[in-house]
């Protein structure tokens, strides 16, 4: 159905994230890539979904549109921490820094994503409850070194072997843990498109 309704555009991503162009795919878009390669640093003033809004929207600013019925989509994950936002593992230690202090807690993940056209840009967020397994030192390392999360806001992909054994309970939308919302998604884009 909403194919239909998006004959009229091209969609483009602006993501490498392979997780990003599965979910993509999965819902049956066709769509090209086009990546922004930009700093995300924020204001530091900033806090939980605007720190995602706020890089969700610089990735789209990046990008420039090549055909008027481009719609362009760009999101932005964190994991909010204890007041403090996870970005992604630089090394080993820093990933096991980042997954001890989740263990046998509860955090969110946050994820914003930002629709660009030629005559408007809309911003808006998910926010998913992750309630963490209490895991040692041993599961920890192990799925460092075997999974090498780098890529990955607080350092775990729950579609990942830590997902399957660490996590004791989820409230909200599981894609959006992944990194793209998908259901989310597919509502702003219907208004997107309406307006």
């Amino acid at each position: 159905m909403l194919n239909k309704l998006l004959k009229d555009y091209n969609i483009v991503l602006g993501s490498n994230s392979p997780r990003r162009k599965q979910y993509l795919t999965d819902l049956g878009f066709s769509f090209t890539v086009r990546a922004s390669d930009i700093d995300e640093s924020y204001p530091e003033e900033l806090v939980r979904e605007q720190i995602t809004d706020y890089i969700a929207k610089a990735k789209a600013d990046a990008i420039e549109l090549q055909h008027d019925n481009e719609i362009i989509i760009t999101s932005d994950t964190t994991v909010w921490n204890n007041h403090t936002s996870l970005g992604k593992p630089e090394n080993r230690d820093e990933a096991y820094t980042m997954l001890k202090s989740l263990c046998g807690h509860e955090h969110e993940v946050i994820s914003s994503v930002c629709l660009k056209s030629k005559d408007r840009v809309s911003v808006f967020h998910c926010i998913t409850k992750v309630s963490f397994s209490d895991l040692s030192d041993e599961a920890l390392y192990f799925y460092i070194d075997q999974y090498k999360p780098y890529d990955k806001a607080g350092a775990y992909g729950i579609q990942e072997w830590i997902g399957l054994v660490g996590i004791d309970r989820i409230d909200g939308s599981y894609t959006n843990i992944v990194g793209l919302p998908t259901k989310e998604l597919v509502e702003e884009l219907l208004k997107f498109i309406k307006k």
